[in-house]
């Protein structure tokens, strides 16, 4: 087995056990890199249909590029989607940061899903590599019943030992990207062929690294055109990934605070 091969065992192993143990069940559909990766993996897993629902926090500030993508691969993969729009900014936390206010409605949403829908278990593509927060998270982080985190209360996960007996209530994030990098998601996509949204390829000299909303995310100045372009630029940027996240850049406690109230 190579190290791709490798990740993605321990990815299908982490999503079967997560279905086996954790009902009702769903997954966060972004559309990014990582998303569509996770959905590939879970195709992978079920014998080529996602078990569960895949949910879209939407916020209704999606690009048209994304909105394309999602109508076009729910039905290509036969995803059972479920695309509850996200409650309005007014009703976000006014301390906040102007750009983390936007980003919080996702919170928000998430919150809502859960209560709406009852879900045990969430399965979401961060991965460690991406933001100091994420670092610290477990492959089966329990949460509170409204999905806030504490960083410090986390089980300890040795040698791909999880713990799955939780008490009644308690709400577990599953993170099956947790191990990869940015790296592995672009060179497993390529040897996949993954599909992704166009738009993290360059044109007129920019595109997106990093996907998220219309006003909380700017393209980066990049020539690559194509994933193994791609590939052979993250081999020399020193260029953080989330570096066209707007929200990243607020006050240096922000992320930190969504991330404790339940953001992925």
């Amino acid at each position: 087995m190579n190290d791709l091969d490798s990740l993605e065992a321990e990815s299908i192993y982490i999503l079967r056990e997560a279905y086996a143990t954790l009902k009702p069940i769903a997954m966060l559909w972004s559309f990014g890199k990582d998303s569509n990766a996770m959905i590939w993996l879970a195709r992978k897993a079920f014998l080529g249909r996602v078990p569960f629902p895949v949910v879209h926090l939407d916020t209704g500030l999606e690009f048209p590029e994304v909105y394309d993508f999602r109508n076009r691969y729910r039905e290509e993969w036969r995803l059972d989607l479920v695309a509850d729009a996200c409650p309005s900014i007014e009703e976000v936390d006014p301390t906040l940061p102007p750009n983390s206010r936007l980003a919080a409605r996702k919170t928000l949403g998430l919150s809502q899903a859960i209560r709406k829908h009852g879900y045990r278990g969430i399965i979401a593509g961060i991965r460690r590599d991406e933001q100091a927060m994420r670092a610290k998270e477990r492959v089966f982080s329990p949460r509170g019943a409204s999905g806030e985190w504490e960083a410090k209360d986390q089980p300890a996960e040795f040698w791909d030992q999880y713990n799955l007996s939780q008490p009644p209530g308690t709400h577990v994030r599953v993170h099956p990207l947790l191990s990869w990098t940015e790296l592995d998601i672009w060179r497993y996509i390529a040897r996949e062929r993954i599909p992704v949204v166009p738009l993290y390829f360059a044109r007129n000299g920019k595109r997106f690294r990093s996907l998220g909303e219309i006003g909380i995310t700017t393209p980066i100045d990049s020539k690559a055109a194509s994933v193994d372009q791609i590939i052979d630029e993250l081999a020399t940027t020193r260029a953080a990934e989330r570096a066209g996240r707007t929200m990243d850049h607020d006050s240096e406690d922000a992320f930190e605070r969504l991330r404790a109230a339940g953001y992925m």
